[in-house]
């Protein structure tokens, strides 16, 4: 298996540490990794007596029912999520205020853990800047999505004129924009990030890898060669307004039985060329349930990080998200 963490050697050097301090240094000092506190960034919510999102039609069963936050709050149960950022679902346009309007509420609630919002947005369009400047003024709505790498979205979309003026204006506002785009056009994520310097990034889903690409070999049709998306993801860490999400990528594992190995290579590179610094932890839940249950996901990941140094998981998964979503 590849999980892996930087040599201790390393870590004490860094923070200069004495030899006495390191000698006293016992695995029974370390805190419990698995009681570490957990800021979920990528909780999805759908009540279908309020919103449907176009694209439930056709879905699998698993997602054509309502989820709300009392199934998220079971989905989590005894693992530490003390706090969630709510993703949009892409509903339809027309209903984008009243779907931030709703989540905002639930922010605003004690009821929930949800304490901020990723809203829809659609930057191409020219009434964008009326859209989103009646949210400049609320401290929940932390940023914007719109998921681009779905068949009605064209390819370059992000790079077109008004797309990348809207963009540049979130980053006037404080708020982030989340790339979820198709893997091969992570290029265009990293152009866009360059042309937005003063706007905060957020790669969704580790730039949407693969897990199939990294197999040896698989009857699954793979959506990106493996080296090239590690050359895409190294540039975009590579921008100091770009951080990642390590999410997603269960939803696409085998369907036959897999281990936390199969997921490694994704998590580590990603953190490796971010650092954890600039990585935050995403559930992607329910549509996380496509490849395994919430629990299953996070137990996994656990286990890709096992070695590395609590501080770097505790970042991971709790302290990094608090500083982006400025939740202190």
């Amino acid at each position: 298996m590849t999980i892996h963490r930087r040599a201790f050697v390393k870590q004490v050097s860094a923070t200069a540490l004495t030899a006495a301090t390191v000698a006293t240094l016992r695995a029974d000092d370390k805190p419990d990794a698995k009681r570490l506190p957990i800021i979920d960034t990528h909780q999805h919510l759908w009540d279908l007596s309020k919103f449907k999102p176009p694209w439930l039609d056709g879905a699998p069963e698993i997602l054509a029912k309502s989820y709300v936050t009392k199934d998220f709050l079971a989905a989590t149960k005894g693992l530490n999520v003390v706090k969630a950022v709510y993703m949009e679902v892409d509903v339809d346009p027309q209903q984008q205020v009243e779907e931030a309007r709703h989540v905002i509420e639930l922010s605003k609630s004690s009821d929930h853990p949800t304490v901020g919002a990723v809203i829809s947005g659609r930057p191409n369009s020219a009434g964008f800047r009326d859209y989103i400047t009646q949210f400049k003024d609320s401290p929940y709505v932390k940023g914007v999505r719109q998921v681009i790498h779905v068949p009605s979205a064209a390819r370059g979309l992000c790079l077109e004129k008004q797309f990348v003026k809207s963009i540049q204006l979130l980053g006037e506002l404080g708020m982030s924009f989340d790339l979820c785009m198709r893997p091969t056009e992570l290029s265009d994520g990293w152009k866009l990030a360059k042309q937005s310097p003063n706007t905060r990034f957020v790669v969704d889903h580790c730039g949407n890898a693969d897990p199939h690409a990294f197999l040896k070999k698989t009857d699954e049709e793979v959506w990106h060669k493996p080296d090239q998306w590690r050359r895409d993801i190294s540039r975009l860490a590579k921008q100091d307004n770009v951080i990642c999400k390590i999410s997603g990528i269960v939803a696409r594992a085998p369907k036959t039985e897999w281990t936390s190995e199969l997921l490694a290579p994704i998590i580590n590179h990603c953190l490796d060329e971010f650092g954890t610094e600039r990585v935050v932890f995403g559930g992607d839940w329910p549509v996380c349930l496509l490849g395994c249950s919430y629990r299953r996901w996070v137990d996994s990941l656990r286990e890709v990080i096992a070695e590395r140094p609590t501080a770097e998981q505790k970042r991971l998964l709790n302290d990094t998200a608090e500083k982006f979503y400025r939740m202190a």
